[in-house]
Order: C-alpha cells, then structure tokens, then sequence
C-alpha cells in the first residue's frame, strides 16, 4: 500500500469512528427518556351514541 491509501484508510476510519460515536451519543438521549408503560390513558369508554353502522352505495 502506498502512504496514501494509508491515510485515506485512515481518515475513512477516523469519520467512521466519528459517526458511531454521534448514534450511540443520540441513542443514548433517546434511551434517557420515560417509557410511560405505567401510565394510565386518559380515554376510558367510548363516546357517542352506539349504533349500527350503515353503509349505502354511492348513486350517480
């Protein structure tokens, strides 16, 4: 190998390293976040009045 494609190599593992740094830093804040499984939901029944849909075909 020449002394170039050393440094080529070289500067191509280097952005590689920058890069998986930069995921696991934002993986990392993301992971930091509450996961809300405990949570209870706000909607507890269902609104409205309860009736059976009806569907018509379209005319003209």
């Amino acid at each position: 190998m020449s002394e170039a494609d050393k440094t080529a190599g070289a500067a191509s593992d280097d952005v590689k390293r920058k890069f998986r740094e930069a995921l696991e830093k934002k993986n990392a804040q993301h992971r930091t976040g509450e996961a809300h499984l405990d949570g209870d939901s706000s909607v507890h029944a269902s609104h409205g009045a309860m009736t059976k849909r009806e569907f018509r075909r379209k005319s003209g």
